[in-house]
């Protein structure tokens, strides 16, 4: 009986599978747009739940084979999936037709406390709740806590000097440790004993880290937002008691300071002391409670964490393959303490031409996101090819194609740094250089991980010179969902004289 009644079971899932499968076939061919048959049900995420292979690396796959057309559709489920490809088409989702594509593409469920945050919310929700964080990343408020960044730089320096063993291996994690200390410090006015022993830190490692159980979770969040919701599932509750507990301590403390620091515990702050949040056109109110500010506080932290040190490892990586280059940035680190007497600030370090140009380069070819998301949420029409796109499709982007093609960009497997010379910039388009994204949902802390970026590289290769070590034969990718993060490449830290 038991075995009569898997069989059903697996007749009924293999039924459902090929009837899914023909419906996003047709779907698509109905719109004259191709459609990606490999995987008609599962799309992108069957090489990815099977395999353990990179969403990206499998976008690429489409991308190549469908490289001249707009726009291909792919199976996802019992969602329409379109994966734009045309730069314009990129345009007219992130900016153009924004008020079409303004959704994220997950719908988070109810109790999923610490996913409640500007990256998930959608609609009236997400602007009242950016307008209300964007105050932190002003040019002004970055220019008042570069000091703070730029002693955990140098904390970071004395602390590579003290443990020679961290020269040597495990380049990446030994970059988080920076930027958690430095985003702890000047974010959210919080430091530890050690920037090596911090919970903070390990909680960042961990809720993004490739696990099965969260890849399911996010696969099934691109593919069906009502599968998703169905199943109840939640991103980040195992860390609600620890994030939220230390998130209303940091509140607490500060309601009783009377200095003001400017940065995110004093926003929380001012925003509870202010009442309810109104969006004056909707009358739509946002309570700033303990929980809800918590969440904003989470997203900026571990967006602050491994998608800034994978930019700092990125361009350590290049430059360690490259000495030409790695001299280069030597020498005008060098020249520029020496011209502000060994002084660094906001101004200096973001006017710093051949740095800006290197970490540019970097995220180029090694971009932290290797795809963006959206959902359409009214019927509309993407411009080349006129294709509709009706209500509920789910967007998907390309990153990392677009950064490495070679109508956009040159021999782009090349580190070539002069692409993002001032005089050269205007050669990139921005619907194909996005490596924090794009439009009006770009990552509302870019500034300021540019900043932590450039900071930390001006301190570490003033006081160390890089070697790039590389194991095995082509790029071996962690197995995540969104991320681009090499694990066969390492860097080592090698102690040089600081010039007097």
């Amino acid at each position: 009986m038991i075995v009569f009644g898997l069989l059903v079971c697996a007749v009924i899932i293999l039924c459902f599978a090929y009837i899914n499968g023909q419906y996003n076939e047709q779907y698509w061919k109905k719109r004259n747009v191709p459609f990606y048959s490999e995987h008609k049900v599962m799309g992108v995420f069957w090489d990815f739940a099977i395999k353990r292979k990179p969403v990206f690396q499998n976008l690429n796959k489409v991308y190549k084979k469908f490289r001249k057309e707009p726009a291909v559709g792919i199976g996802s489920l019992v969602t329409p999936t379109l994966y734009v490809i045309d730069p314009t088409n990129i345009q007219h989702v992130v900016a153009t037709d924004f008020n079409s594509f303004s959704h994220r593409g997950l719908d988070i469920n109810e109790g999923d406390q610490l996913a409640d945050n500007i990256l998930f919310m959608n609609g009236n929700r997400w602007k009242l709740m950016r307008q209300s964080m964007s105050p932190l990343f002003t040019s002004s408020k970055l220019k008042s806590m570069y000091y703070i960044i730029d002693k955990s730089a140098m904390d970071f320096v004395e602390h590579l000097r003290m443990n020679k063993q961290l020269l040597k291996g495990n380049a990446f994690d030994t970059l988080c440790s920076f930027c958690s200390a430095a985003i702890g410090a000047a974010v959210f006015g919080v430091s530890t004993g050690s920037i090596f022993d911090s919970p903070f830190l390990d909680m960042a490692r961990k809720s993004t880290q490739p696990t099965l159980l969260a890849n399911v979770k996010l696969s099934i969040a691109n593919m069906s937002n009502r599968l998703f919701g169905l199943l109840g599932l939640k991103l980040f509750t195992e860390y609600e008691d620890f994030f939220i507990g230390a998130i209303k301590q940091i509140i607490r403390l500060r309601e009783n300071e009377k200095t003001k620091r400017h940065d995110f515990a004093d926003i929380c702050v001012a925003l509870q002391n202010a009442g309810n949040i109104v969006d004056k056109e909707t009358g739509l109110e946002l309570k700033p409670t303990d929980e809800l500010l918590a969440a904003q506080a989470f997203f900026f932290f571990i967006a602050g964490v491994e998608p800034t040190a994978q930019v700092l490892f990125a361009t350590l990586i290049e430059l360690g393959k490259h000495p030409e280059y790695l001299q280069q940035v030597h020498d005008e680190i060098d020249e520029t303490f020496k011209k502000h007497n060994n002084k660094m600030d906001f101004d200096i370090v973001m006017n710093m031409r051949l740095l800006d140009m290197v970490v540019n380069e970097a995220m180029r070819i090694h971009p932290p996101i290797g795809f963006l998301n959206r959902l359409c949420i009214k019927d509309t029409i993407l411009p080349v090819g006129n294709i509709k796109v009706e209500k509920g499709t789910r967007i998907m982007m390309p990153v990392y194609e677009v950064q490495h093609d070679e109508k956009y960009f040159p021999e782009p497997e090349k580190f070539m740094p002069e692409r993002f010379a001032p005089e050269n910039k205007h050669n990139v388009l921005d619907s194909t250089f996005m490596p924090f994204g794009k439009g009006n949902r770009v990552c509302v802390g870019t500034r300021y991980a540019t900043l932590q970026t450039k900071a930390g590289l001006v301190h570490l290769l003033r006081n160390f010179t890089v070697r790039t070590v590389i194991q095995g034969d082509g790029p071996k990718y962690v197995p995540h969902p969104m991320q681009v993060r090499l694990v066969n490449i390492d860097v080592e830290f090698i102690p040089r004289s600081v010039p007097t």
